[in-house]
C-alpha cells in the first residue's frame, strides 16, 4: 500500500518540519524496490535525508552562535546532497517522479531556508 506523502499544513516550526520530511522520506523509500543499482542510492538518501532534520535538532541545542552556525551549515549541506540522490532516484524509477518531485521540492525549500538562517546567524556574529 502506497503512503501520500503529508507536509506541515499548520503553524511554521522548522523542527517539525524537517522531521516530517525524514518520516516522508522513509516512508517513501521503503515502497522502492531494491536492485543492485537502487540500493546504495535508497541507502545515501536515507543517510543524508534525516541528516537534515538530526542536524537542525542539534544546532537548536548549540551553547555557541559559532556551534550553531557549524550544525546548520551541515544541514544545509545534506539538503543539497539530498538534491543529488533525488534526481538519480528519479532516473532509476521513472514511474516515481511525481513523488521524487515533491520530495525535491520540500528538500529544496528546506535548503533555502537554512541558507536564510545561515545568513541572519553569521550577520550577528
Amino acid at each position: 500500500m502506497e503512503q501520500n506523502i503529508k507536509f506541515q499544513t499548520k503553524k511554521y516550526d522548522l523542527e517539525e518540519r524537517v522531521t516530517l520530511f525524514s518520516e516522508n522520506l522513509i516512508t517513501f523509500c521503503k515502497i522502492l524496490s531494491i536492485t543492485t543499482i537502487s540500493k546504495p542510492l535508497i541507502d545515501q538518501l536515507i543517510r543524508c535525508g534525516t541528516s537534515i532534520g538530526a542536524n537542525y535538532m542539534e544546532a537548536n541545542a548549540c551553547s555557541s552562535r559559532r556551534d550553531f552556525i557549524n550544525k546548520v551549515n551541515i544541514a544545509r549541506k545534506e539538503s543539497k546532497e539530498t538534491l543529488y540522490w533525488l534526481r538519480l532516484l528519479s532516473i532509476q524509477f521513472p514511474e516515481r517522479k511525481d513523488k521524487l518531485g515533491i520530495l525535491w521540492k520540500e528538500t529544496h525549500e528546506i535548503s533555502l531556508i537554512l541558507g536564510g538562517i545561515l545568513k541572519s546567524a553569521k550577520s550577528k556574529l
